[in-house]
């Protein structure tokens, strides 16, 4: 789903396409913005033109859910290669663990998904920063901005809520629904 905000409220919430046609019949607002709502980032799409430019346009879009062709790495197992930075010290110890760094690093990356500690910590991460993501956007301007970001990452619902009272209503009703879901 996405969401489509001008300065003041919230325009649109549906597909992409239902979201742009909304932004464009909105671009008299300047500062029209459209967010993908699983990660709260701002999905850049040209609005230029007609509505039915913008809808074969956005139509035309590669799915998200397309993944791209690797060549690297073994495909057939599943098994994709990318580049891994460590120090010296790090590539060392990984040598001298049993069955090499990859299966370390596999071993690692396992441990951490299923420690529940971890998952909790990294969901928390994960919703401060959507909530993150969509002040910048929509609040970077406007008074209590930076009071709200440091009570979003104090984990005080309550200032957060108290520097967004001056925000126009849609969007600190989804900034603080976003802070709170990070809690």
């Amino acid at each position: 789903m996405y969401i489509a905000f001008s300065p003041n409220r919230r325009l649109a919430r549906g597909t992409l396409v239902e979201a742009a046609l909304v932004a464009h019949s909105h671009l008299h607002e300047p500062g029209v913005v459209i967010f993908d709502e699983t990660t709260f980032s701002v999905v850049d799409v040209d609005l230029g033109g007609s509505a039915e430019e913008v809808r074969r346009r956005v139509e035309s879009y590669p799915h998200a859910t397309q993944k791209p062709s690797r060549t690297r790495g073994r495909p057939k197992l599943g098994v994709v290669g990318r580049e891994v930075t460590l120090l010296p010290r790090h590539w060392e110890w990984l040598a001298q663990q049993p069955g090499g760094a990859s299966v370390t690093l596999r071993k690692l990356v396992s441990a951490a998904r299923k420690d529940p500690k971890h998952q909790q910590q990294f969901a928390q991460h994960q919703a401060q920063q959507k909530a993150y993501r969509f002040c910048q956007a929509m609040a970077g301007d406007l008074p209590g901005y930076e009071e709200a970001l440091r009570a979003l990452y104090a984990q005080d619902i309550d200032g957060f809520k108290n520097n967004t009272e001056t925000w126009p209503q849609d969007i600190a009703d989804t900034a603080i629904a976003l802070a709170e879901a990070s809690i």
